[in-house]
């Protein structure tokens, strides 16, 4: 009984503090409009606690906006919470994802599959003025009057929470597919954290900035922010950075810079599939001489000999560039140094495999019947190739998820000879396996 008396009461004050929270707009506008007044006054506006008001109050302004919503929040919680009623609601796909779309005046919520409020979209401030930006003139206003630093610890704060509200605004164009409006949004969430008192670098969100224009193909923005990033020292995962300000030189017609930034990136990420992509491309389309990545390699093998992911990453160029004598030995090397690193064995099985589709696509292709006779038996050799090189992998490997890929590729490849024994028993316990990891 007390506990469902503590529940209730709970409830009852969670109730009271969700239909309380946000503001009315008359009382928004009138503590701006009181803060404003006080910050023009020469006897209040040298006082932080002035400036701490304005800013309060712009933030205020921007809660409004957003509505009573919160990340997190189910339909249920929002029924009994609020007392907003959408103006029209619908059924979205976005990034491939089912949502239910509610709009209001001033923002849109989207509800995921489950009933989860996953991205709230602010679609008007009050007076149509960024809210945020005025309340950073504020703390900016207050820094400036707090001499001995009294209050910096509570301007930081308030700065870091525009900055995170600036980031959820830009993850909600990205999904929505607004990716302007979403690198707009990132670069004003790093400008945020760098203004005075907080003075940090942002460094994700000025590498998103880039990445947000380089999907909405402004190629020119992009490069401003990638070139940032690596400025800073932030080269996301694998050195992403590198290959995608590359691919901006690459779009903007700058092949010298494009060459150079992908050289200097394989230097610094030789395992980086996303460079070596890039490299591969660039002497194809170029001209120019493809030895040079193996140049660049050797190099890192100098320094790295017994480093057994850099043989994989060379049989992965040469089996991009269908010499796959070349590929097999790289991987047989990359696994005679380390047997127990599963990329060679891998490397080895996506090789034959791919091999194989390429040869079932030219017979089925081919009208000599000599000559399609001659790429099924190719065909069949390259797929069975495959598998006791998967099998390998799967037995090294600790990862249940590179498991669970390698299974798929061995129960693809045992499918096409299942009428033979050994074959049809592979197939039936890779297909398990894969059953069973999918539960």
């Amino acid at each position: 009984m007390k506990k469902i008396l503590l529940a209730s009461a709970l409830l009852a004050a969670t109730l009271q503090a969700g239909i309380a929270q946000t503001k009315s707009e008359a009382a928004i506008r009138q503590s701006i409009e009181s803060a404003r007044e006080a910050a023009a006054n020469p006897k209040k506006n040298t006082k932080v606690a002035t400036w701490l008001k304005l800013a309060q109050a712009y933030s205020d302004a921007y809660q409004f906006s957003k509505g009573n919503g919160w990340t997190g929040a189910s339909q249920q919680e929002m029924q009994l919470l609020s007392q907003e009623k959408p103006i029209a609601v619908e059924d979205v796909v976005l990034q491939g994802q089912q949502y239910r779309k509610e709009v209001y005046p001033t923002h849109n919520y989207y509800f995921n599959a489950n009933g989860v409020l996953q991205i709230i979209e602010v679609t008007k401030f009050i007076d149509d003025v960024d809210p945020l930006q005025l309340a950073l003139e504020a703390y900016a206003g207050g820094a400036a009057v707090d001499a001995g630093g009294s209050k910096t610890k509570e301007m930081v704060a308030g700065i870091e929470a525009i900055n995170n509200n600036y980031i959820d605004a830009a993850y909600a164009d990205y999904t929505t597919g607004n990716f302007s409006n979403g690198s707009l949004n990132f670069e004003k969430a790093a400008k945020a954290l760098a203004s005075v008192p907080c003075s940090k670098i942002d460094s994700a969100s000025i590498y998103n900035a880039g990445f947000l224009a380089w999907l909405g193909k402004d190629y020119a923005r992009a490069r401003d922010f990638f070139a940032r990033s690596l400025e800073i020292g932030y080269y996301a995962e694998d050195g992403e950075a590198y290959a995608k300000l590359a691919d901006t030189y690459g779009n903007l017609s700058q092949p010298e810079n494009q060459k150079s930034l992908l050289e200097e990136g394989f230097t610094r990420f030789p395992q980086s599939q996303s460079i070596l992509v890039g490299l591969i491309n660039y002497y194809i389309s170029s001209g120019d001489k493809s030895n040079r990545i193996f140049e660049l390699l050797d190099e890192a093998k100098k320094n790295e000999p017994t480093n057994a992911s850099l043989y994989y990453v060379e049989g992965n160029i040469h089996e991009k560039l269908g010499e796959y004598e070349a590929a097999e030995a790289a991987y047989s090397r990359c696994s005679e140094i380390n047997p127990e690193y599963e990329y060679g064995y891998i490397g080895a099985g996506v090789m034959f495999y791919n091999k194989a589709l390429k040869l079932q696509n030219a017979a089925n292709e081919e009208m000599d019947n000599a000559k399609f006779d001659a790429l099924i038996a190719e065909f069949n050799a390259a797929l069975k190739a495959c598998v006791p090189c998967f099998e390998k992998a799967f037995e090294v490997t600790k990862d249940n998820d590179i498991k669970g890929s390698v299974a798929e590729y061995l129960k693809n490849a045992c499918f096409r000879f299942r009428d033979e024994p050994e074959y049809q028993a592979l197939y039936d316990k890779y297909s398990q396996f894969v059953a069973n990891s999918g539960k």
